[in-house]
């Protein structure tokens, strides 16, 4: 259990300190609204570097839908049938935003869905996909994210969060 906790430790800071980047570098992004799938991408180039940092041997993916070999699917999500379309900006797709796992395995270790506090769709669909990939798919650890352009995310690790909406 020590492992665990040194491990989401580590995690955290690393994921912290890709925001940190974010805002840095890309604030541009996040004060003209870009779409959510911009963002993801940009945070994943920064937390894959301090990733690397910490273990080399994880990978992290934006949208990334594959279990192992086979195509992610999940059997107790509501809106598990959802089609992702070319003109859809609000990213309605049930794969993962971003995620730390190993490639060609099923190890698992982070799933991350991002939101913008200029995104007035509920957080219920967000937080029911992360328990989803959490309970089918074996992620180690989730985390439910609002950027905004106050520089004040909010970051709930776990469903730690009692309020959703």
């Amino acid at each position: 259990m020590e492992q665990q906790s040194k491990q989401l430790s580590i995690l955290k800071n690393a994921v912290t300190k890709a925001i940190e980047q974010l805002y840095e570098k890309d604030f541009y992004l996040l004060a003209h609204d870009v779409n959510e799938r911009t963002l993801s991408h940009k945070l994943a180039c920064y937390l894959q570097q301090e990733i690397e940092e910490w273990d080399n041997t994880w990978h992290v993916d934006c949208e990334y839908n594959r279990d192992y070999d086979n195509p992610k699917v999940l059997m107790q999500l509501s809106l598990a049938s959802t089609t992702v379309m070319p003109t859809d900006t609000q990213a309605t797709t049930v794969y993962p935003d971003i995620i730390v796992h190993k490639r060609g395995s099923r190890e698992n270790l982070l799933a991350i869905e991002i939101k913008k506090a200029s995104n007035r769709r509920g957080r219920n669909h967000d937080y029911e996909k992360l328990g989803a990939f959490k309970r089918e798919l074996g992620y180690q650890h989730t985390l439910f994210l609002e950027l905004s352009p106050d520089r004040e995310p909010l970051m709930d690790w776990d469903h730690e969060s009692e309020q959703h909406d």
